[in-house]
């Protein structure tokens, strides 16, 4: 098995039929059968078997798009079963990018952040609101709802508010660290959710617990988008920028100060970082991009209430980032991947397949007990199992590797370079 591995690992030929063949048969299965949970798992799973070969980065990423853009879209659209792939293809993709998002505060900056689905209700309301007539009762004209063509603008207003409410959380609390940190993010996004819910009176800004409804679809040029395969490309467009914005920030000199600050804090001040302003840039960030996504979410859902927003939500993605690996752009995707794909379809079905075994009378299983009911129990199973045989993460961080020869040839080549020449002298008289 260690030979078959290593033959592989050199032979990049065989990689690409491998993978070639993997696609094709996983592909063809999605697009014949009319619902198969197992063949989509396996076609999704065909991006992670391309993370794991050997090609160069630009060769990744090619196929990569290729697979999202075209591959899984046409292999899902042969069967009634269509919109439900695209929904949790969707619903991924928006798990994803705040999960990376959260991973710029808690994996490279390392601040423990229990609130971050804050940010995400505060870039939905942005949207919301305007996108129904809502805004009505707090300004006049009868203006609203806005056209569903300013949603693409309202996807910037979203980060940008979202980035706002990160600096003013930032401001009063980063002067904390560790579990009171952790204490006070909660409490923040416990307040959010409770204005979102009461902020009905006096003035009835986002219609208290009864939400917000009808919310207009995004449109352009005069197509509306309401469906999930529609979605399924905002979303990807997106993401693609939050993964560009996320690598490039992580080797850049923010991100290696994220990354000193997160190891001790001491030496990265000694070192001249100033602390509050790079934590205050990663909190804004991070949730710019769960601002952006909640604008996709309110698009999307066309309904939107603080139920949506609780603590169970920032812990959910919180546990996307730990068992994906803190500080891991490729651990954290898989990571939020898997527990999105778990929550809304391995889960329900093998619930609905337990449900029919019980009607049958093959087994007797309490509907207290069903998998879709049990579904924290699960991740914490999981979680221990993690943490237990892969302490760091599915796919653990690792640090940028620098050829040690190569820099110290560049070093003493730019030394010799600021000597002046033998044949010239530095002072006094020439002889």
């Amino acid at each position: 098995m260690n030979q078959l591995k290593l033959w592989l690992g050199q032979n990049q030929l065989a990689q690409a039929l491998l993978l070639t063949l993997f696609v094709f048969v996983t592909a063809a299965s999605v697009y014949f059968s009319n619902k198969s949970v197992i063949a989509f798992l396996l076609l999704l799973g065909s991006l992670l078997l391309l993370y794991l070969t050997t090609f160069r980065t630009s060769i990744k990423w090619t196929v990569g798009a290729i697979l999202l853009l075209v591959v899984i879209p046409f292999a899902t659209s042969g069967g009634p079963a269509h919109q439900s792939y695209m929904e949790v293809a969707t619903q991924c993709g928006i798990y994803i990018a705040m999960a990376l998002g959260l991973n710029i505060v808690v994996g490279f900056a390392g601040l423990l952040d229990l609130g971050f689905v804050a940010f995400f209700a505060v870039g939905a309301y942005t949207y919301a609101i305007f996108a129904t007539p809502q805004a009505n009762e707090f300004i006049s004209g009868q203006l609203f709802p806005l056209p569903g063509g300013a949603f693409w603008i309202f996807i910037v207003l979203g980060g940008f508010m979202a980035a706002l409410f990160g600096l003013l959380l930032g401001l009063p609390v980063l002067r904390v660290k560790g579990d009171y940190l952790a204490i006070v993010t909660l409490g923040f996004g416990e307040i959010i959710r409770i204005i979102f819910n009461n902020l009905d009176k006096p003035v009835n800004i986002t219609n208290g617990a009864m939400g917000l409804s009808s919310i207009q679809p995004p449109s352009l040029f005069g197509l509306s988008f309401t469906f999930p395969n529609q979605f399924y490309f905002i979303v990807l467009f997106i993401l693609a920028i939050v993964i560009f914005g996320v690598k490039r920030l992580e080797h850049s000199r923010l991100g290696r100060a994220w990354k000193a600050i997160r190891e001790n804090e001491i030496a990265a001040q000694s070192m001249g970082i100033p602390l509050i302003r790079t934590k205050l840039t990663a909190f804004a960030i991070g949730a710019s991009f769960s601002g952006m996504m909640g604008v996709v979410f309110a698009a999307k859902q066309t309904f939107i209430d603080p139920t949506s927003f609780t603590l169970l939500e920032s812990i959910t993605i919180l546990v996307m980032v730990l068992l994906g690996g803190m500080g891991s752009v490729p651990g954290v995707i898989l990571g939020a991947a898997l527990v999105t794909i778990l929550n809304l379809q391995v889960l329900t079905e093998l619930t609905n397949w337990l449900n029919q075994l019980t009607l049958q009378g093959v087994i007797e299983l309490p509907s207290s007990i069903s998998p879709s009911k049990m579904q924290r129990l699960i991740f914490g199973v999981i979680l221990l199992l993690v943490a237990i045989f892969r302490p760091n993460g599915l796919i653990a961080a690792k640090n940028k590797k620098v050829d040690a020869a190569k820099l110290k040839a560049q070093r003493s080549g730019n030394t010799l370079s600021t000597l002046p020449p033998a044949n010239q002298q530095s002072g006094g008289v020439s002889q």
